[in-house]
Order: C-alpha cells, then sequence, then structure tokens
C-alpha cells in the first residue's frame, strides 16, 4: 500500500497537507446528524469539539468509582496492559478496557457516541484503542506534543486519516492540573517526524513518548496558524472529540487537583490495520486491535 503519509524515514522533519476530509460525511446531510451545523464547522474548523455535561451526574458517579476500582485490583498487577510512571510505581494508564471490562465495554458502545462518531467518520467503525488515564495530583506526569496519527500510521499500520478519539473527563478540568491542550486547525497539517522506531517502542513511549514527537520549529509554525493553543476545560462528565491527527500534549500536575480520563479511539472498519509503515513488528493487540473486532454503527 502506497505511504501517504510518511514519518520517520528522514533525516529532517516536513509539514505537508492533510489529504484526507476531516468529516466524512457529506456536509450536505448535516441535517440528519447528531450534531449541530455549528458543532460540526467548530470541529472541521479546528479539528477538536468539547460536549459539556454530556454524562449526567449519576453516570460520572458510576465511571469515577469504575476507574479507581480498577485502579485497586490493578496495583499489584504486573501487566503490559497496566503502564506506571517512569520514575514511580504510580498507574499512568490502564490499556484494552474496552474489552477486558464489561462495564467499560457498555460505556464504549454507548448509542449516543456512536451516533456521533460514525457520523464524523461516515461508516461503521470499531474500537481501535481504548485507556484510562490517570494524572493524580501533585506527581502526575506530562504527555508530550504529538499527532496520535502519526503514530497509529508509522508503528500500527493505519492507512487515512479515518479516526477520531473521545475523551471523557472523570475529574474537573482546569488550566491548571495538566489538561489536555491542543493545537486548533493543525489537523490539516501532518508533521513527519525523524527518527528510526525500534522494535518494542511502545514500551518506553506509553510511559514518556520519544519518538513522533514534533521539532519545536514545527509546533511553533502550526501554533502561528491556528492562533494559539486551545484548553478545553470544564467539569466532569463533558467530552472532547478531537481528530486523529490533531496536535494536542498535557502538562505535568503538580496542583493537589488530579486530572483522570477514558480514552477511547474508533476507526473506520474502512480504514483497518495493514503492516507498519515505518517500524518493524506490530504492536499488541491492546494496543492496536486488529483482530475480530466488533463492527458498530448507529442503526
Amino acid at each position: 500500500m502506497e505511504d501517504l503519509y510518511p514519518s520517520r524515514k528522514n533525516n529532517q522533519p516536513e509539514i505537508m497537507k492533510r489529504k484526507d476530509p476531516v468529516i466524512h460525511t457529506d456536509r450536505s446531510k448535516d441535517d440528519q446528524a447528531p450534531l449541530s451545523k455549528e458543532q460540526l464547522d467548530s470541529y472541521e474548523r479546528n479539528g477538536f469539539l468539547q460536549i459539556e455535561n454530556f454524562f449526567s451526574e449519576d453516570e460520572v458517579s458510576e465511571l469515577q468509582k469504575g476507574i479507581f476500582e480498577l485502579q485497586d485490583d490493578s496495583k499489584d498487577v504486573t501487566s503490559d496492559k497496566v503502564i506506571r510512571e517512569p520514575q514511580s510505581d504510580e498507574i499512568r494508564s490502564i490499556f484494552h478496557v474496552h474489552n477486558d471490562d464489561e462495564y467499560f465495554k457498555k460505556v464504549a458502545y454507548d448509542q449516543r457516541i456512536l451516533d456521533i462518531v460514525n457520523h464524523l467518520l461516515g461508516s461503521d467503525v470499531y474500537i481501535h484503542q481504548s485507556r484510562i488515564n490517570y494524572k493524580p495530583g501533585f506527581t502526575g506526569k506530562e504527555f508530550d506534543w504529538h499527532s496520535d496519527f502519526e503514530t497509529w500510521h508509522v508503528e500500527d499500520g493505519m492507512p487515512r486519516m479515518r479516526a477520531v478519539s473521545l475523551s471523557i473527563a472523570l475529574s474537573d478540568n482546569y488550566t491548571f492540573n495538566g489538561p489536555l491542550m491542543l493545537i486548533p486547525g493543525s489537523q490539516n497539517y501532518y508533521v513527519s517526524c525523524v527518527g528510526e522506531t525500534p522494535d518494542d517502542n511502545y514500551k518506553e513511549s506509553l510511559k514518556k513518548q520519544k519518538l513522533g514527537v514534533p521539532d519545536q520549529e514545527s509546533l511553533r509554525w502550526l501554533a502561528e496558524q491556528g492562533g494559539g493553543i486551545s484548553v478545553p476545560t470544564g467539569k466532569a462528565g463533558s467530552i472532547t472529540l478531537f481528530e486523529s491527527n490533531t496536535m494536542h500534549g498535557s502538562n505535568g500536575n503538580i496542583t493537589p487537583y488530579s486530572r483522570n480520563n477514558l480514552f477511547m479511539v474508533y476507526n473506520s472498519v474502512e480504514n483497518q490495520l495493514v503492516k507498519p509503515f515505518s517500524a518493524g513488528k506490530e504492536r499488541p493487540e491492546f494496543i492496536a486491535v486488529r483482530e475480530g473486532a466488533p463492527k458498530f454503527s448507529n442503526s
């Protein structure tokens, strides 16, 4: 398959224009969408959309109970699915929760969510990846700037930009407790990064990403093009949808207020993974679903 988005192959970074639409359903069908025209315009323009109060207070309480029960159950677990901070034993992420936990499986296939992602991607979908991210007060570490698509393309073999990430806020997001930061409009440009990808890179990158991190000049250019950096804040229960190529990251959390979220990636069934484009071995199934992925539609 032709590599439309080469990365980690050259000695110099390069910025290239996106070759795929941001919204894959014909915009003439906006009147059939689960989102308003204004919301769709915002997503298409900025590469992300926040919807506040998506989940009710009761649903948020159940979600919070679920993530902390899973954290407690995983404290003494030795598994590649449980990612710990590089300088401590604290849990940073737990992967594959949509598959391993019946409660989070139901959340992942909530029809309200499926209606939205089916429309954005213009097809049936499956879950490419799921995880819970924990960023505790005082000790939660940063996530470096990156485009998810760059990693999924290079290391997993995702051919096209036809996936959407969903972050469910399970604690209040302030400007100061390490919230998600996004660069508006960055979904329209692909940063080809430098550096050869070693086998099993995920074992280090999930703790601290070093490859697939854009150079400073490219990040500065993207921020200037997009008019700065956006920081969605709000109460637990809000969701943020962001396009697979939207540049994002987050600071460390040195405040007393934790910042936790449930993160799921929906990929089009017409965009299933092939051989990695610039890496050797395929990453494990718990990071990049390949086989037997159930398909979900809004019908």
